[in-house]
């Protein structure tokens, strides 16, 4: 037996790398099958919107009004502002439309920064499923 030809010999490279490259698009094949099958794909697109807002309080009359600065429209049936130190703690949005997009704003009253009022501005999935705040005050 020659040891230069030992060396040379490239038959078996071919079949090895075809074999991981079937096992490599079999394994991916089956995990995004799966993903689907098993509802996950669903959870991944409802996520929460993006939105940003910002706060102007007013110590003379405590009210405070919340804007809607940035970010995507929001639905108005979908969008709370909660005053955590009131009784009535749910505030709608009072605008004109169905939807609040960037530059409507809302008064909530009876707001004391003194006495730790926390206002959020909560989002909640129209299936209501799911939640999430989207900005709190202070």
């Amino acid at each position: 037996m020659q040891l230069k030809e030992l060396f040379d010999d490239d038959n078996a490279v071919s079949p090895v790398i075809g074999v991981i490259l079937m096992v490599a698009i079999t394994v991916i094949l089956a995990a995004v099958i799966a993903t689907f099958v098993l509802g996950l794909g669903e959870q991944i697109s409802s996520t929460a919107p993006q939105a940003s807002f910002s706060f102007d309080y007013n110590d003379t009359s405590d009210n405070l009004t919340v804007t809607h600065t940035s970010g995507e429209t929001l639905d108005n049936a979908t969008v709370t502002f909660k005053n955590s130190n009131t009784t009535n703690s749910n505030v709608v949005y009072g605008g004109t439309g169905e939807e609040i997009s960037a530059g409507d704003s809302v008064k909530i009253t009876n707001v004391t920064q003194s006495a730790g009022d926390e206002v959020k501005v909560i989002w909640k999935e129209p299936s209501g499923d799911k939640s999430a705040t989207l900005a709190t005050w202070p």
